[in-house]
């Protein structure tokens, strides 16, 4: 159980974050001021509304879903599969790039919470393929998962994170030569037409008590003349703006739409906000993730989507919600099947 946890940063990778200009009096900032509750709100207060939930934050039935074998995918077009949550796959001509993978079922180090959703957990580690890449945006449990990690990096070629993550994959037993750490606005070239650069995001990092002492990010994808978005988790502020202004337009971002509340409006987006940030980006496309797969607030759990998807429809954003393990071509247009709408338990939300 304890090496679940991983490993603050030391030595010279420690000395390397104290250069950062990200980081100050001990700890990774965002760019404007951040805070996980920012009304004070007591977490005597913020547990007990976690443990009070309704009933409705939980799907009635199983998701659908669809199995796609992806060591045998083989189509002609720029690929995307879903995994809930914020995991997802990538397949670019042969590149083949996976992002935040937690294929153990849970959201956290303990088995009895953070669950994953029937029909959201049909994947595992095994039947991911060789992979070119793979990028890990934070290290919170929900996006870096160790049993995940275990089974996955020796058939990775190269993984891309963010500075201060990589003692966490050491203790795991990651080659240290397979990692490379980033800091904001740096830039790794992959391979010949793909290149990576790690962008400001609005979160905080920590796998205990002790917070923001890796650094958390969004990522812009370049890869065969496509500009793609990986968002991480972020709450809302200019840096979309910023991100759009300097690397945008975008053919797809893949944003954060989901486990919002009230007491930590800051640090993720509401559902409207997601549409902003797509906006700010110039994103042809957006793909909302973070929900679907876990209960990690006390929303009902298909609100996100909805709420996202009327948003997006009134503004004239370009969206698509893929079904878990869909594999879905992301320059095309894509009818959208509202199956996230089938009938709740019936407890009323509060």
């Amino acid at each position: 159980m304890v090496k679940r946890f991983g490993k603050n940063p030391e030595g010279k990778r420690l000395q390397r974050i104290k250069s950062s200009p990200n980081y100050r009096d001990g700890s990774f900032r965002n760019v404007e001021h951040t805070s996980v509750n920012p009304k004070d709100v007591s977490m005597f207060r913020i547990l007990k509304k976690m443990i009070t939930r309704p009933s409705t934050v939980s799907p009635s039935a199983e998701l659908p879903n669809v199995k796609t074998n992806l060591k045998e995918l083989t189509a002609g077009f720029p690929t995307l599969v879903w995994f809930g949550h914020s995991s997802y796959f990538l397949k670019v001509n042969d590149f083949r790039i996976l992002v935040d993978p937690v294929f153990s079922g849970n959201a956290s180090p303990f088995r009895f919470f953070g669950k994953a959703f029937s029909g959201a957990d049909h994947y595992d580690a095994e039947e991911i393929p060789q992979l070119d890449l793979l990028v890990l945006t934070h290290d919170h449990y929900d996006h870096l998962d160790y049993p995940s990690i275990s089974k996955l990096h020796e058939k990775t070629k190269r993984i891309v994170t963010s500075l201060g993550v990589g003692a966490h994959l050491e203790t795991w037993g990651v080659k240290n030569d397979k990692i490379t750490e980033l800091d904001w606005w740096e830039t790794q070239e992959i391979g010949s037409g793909i290149k990576i650069t790690a962008t400001p995001s609005r979160h905080f990092s920590g796998r205990t008590f002790k917070r923001a002492q890796t650094l958390w990010s969004s990522f812009v994808l370049e890869i065969f003349g496509l500009r793609i978005f990986l968002g991480g988790d972020s709450g809302y502020d200019g840096s979309f703006k910023n991100i759009g202004e300097k690397f945008g337009p975008f053919d797809l971002a893949l944003l954060e739409c989901g486990q919002y509340g009230k007491y930590w409006p800051q640090i993720h987006m509401f559902p409207e906000q997601t549409v902003k940030a797509g906006q700010d980006l110039q994103a042809k496309k957006v793909v909302p993730v973070h929900w679907g797969k876990f209960v990690l607030s006390h929303h009902p759990w298909n609100e996100p989507i909805q709420r996202f998807t009327a948003a997006a429809e009134e503004s004239g954003l370009a969206y698509y919600a893929p079904k878990i393990g869909e594999a879905v071509n992301i320059t095309n247009q894509n009818n959208q099947e509202p199956w996230w709408l089938f009938e709740h338990k019936t407890e009323a939300n509060e």
